[in-house]
């Protein structure tokens, strides 16, 4: 992962964003604005937490506690400013779901800690901080700060707003609304069984090596060292589909309330998608350095969708 491309893609969304909400629309009235404004304070006073707290402790997993708490915060902050309507009530909902089930898998990983500065990293960011690019510590300071911190908790309330955006619309609760009520639904569980296939193949490669077994020794699909099975046989990143789908099809509720099909706050569902390319790419890398047969999965394997035959051991 370099720091060009990150910082490209920062600069671009700084200007890209502000242009969507000024030339496609629609303005918000001074009562969102209002809302916006309480929902910038959270977001602000969460970045900075997660800065402090994550240099003081140097576990740059702060933020990744709170990408599932905030959604659900910021759309029922929404909600309640905008009168309970129906949409606004399923979409706050949907996105209560969607984060008990993104807390769930990553407490049972060990990200949760009564010392709430302490729980698991991931794995990912230890790999980062040693690279080349990020030295001297400094220039990881910088990463954190305005990436890690800044960056992604910009992100994830940009995915909340199209639930602002249709804060105050008239138009009833119709078909479209239920088209991305049951889409985002299905890209939750799909989420869901992609987090239980990966945590079942994880836990019992690693039970098996705890036990003593090396990896070469073991049974397959574990003895390749990365999960094949079931969707993960198709797709590389189904679980990243998943979210990835959750908030695009979280963003047709502005279709549905008459907002147009395009307007400024698809730009959170698509910096998300930028985001996990990027990720994605990254955890690739990792793994192709550690397991000889990842780099044949990633060519005859679709990165996200499952299209294509099943990956042979």
């Amino acid at each position: 992962m370099k720091i060009g491309p990150i910082a490209a893609v920062l600069a671009l969304s700084l200007v890209a964003c502000p242009l969507l909400y000024i030339f496609v629309g629609p303005a918000l009235d001074a009562e969102q604005l209002r809302v916006l404004r309480t929902l910038g304070i959270i977001c602000g006073a969460s970045a900075l937490y997660c800065f402090v707290v994550g240099e003081l402790t140097g576990n740059n997993s702060q933020m990744d506690k709170l990408w599932s708490l905030l959604p659900i915060a910021y759309t029922w902050i929404i909600a309640v400013e905008g009168g309970l309507t129906l949409r606004l009530v399923v979409m706050a909902s949907l996105a209560t779901l969607w984060g008990a089930r993104l807390t769930f898998n990553f407490a049972r990983k060990g990200a949760y800690r009564l010392r709430f500065w302490e729980g698991e990293e991931d794995y990912r960011w230890a790999v980062l901080r040693g690279r080349k690019e990020f030295q001297p510590r400094w220039k990881w300071t910088l990463f954190n700060l305005f990436f890690i911190c800044i960056y992604q908790n910009a992100i994830v309330l940009m995915t909340c707003l199209p639930a602002l955006v249709v804060m105050n619309v008239d138009v009833p609760f119709g078909w479209v609304d239920a088209v991305a009520a049951a889409l985002t639904f299905c890209f939750i569980v799909l989420e869901l069984v992609s987090d239980e296939q990966q945590w079942a193949f994880q836990t019992g490669k690693w039970s098996q090596i705890k036990a003593g077994h090396k990896l070469e020794d073991l049974p397959m699909p574990y003895r390749l060292g990365f999960n094949t099975t079931g969707l993960w046989g198709r797709s590389r990143h189904p679980n990243y589909l998943g979210e990835q789908g959750t908030w695009v099809s979280f963003y047709l509720f502005t279709v549905g309330a008459g907002c147009g099909i395009l307007n400024w706050s698809m730009a959170g569902a698509l910096l998300l998608i930028a985001l996990f390319l990027g990720s994605s790419a990254f955890a690739e890398e990792i793994s192709g350095g550690k397991y000889p047969e990842y780099a044949r999965y990633c060519r005859e394997v679709s990165r996200f969708f499952p299209i294509g035959r099943r990956f042979e051991a």
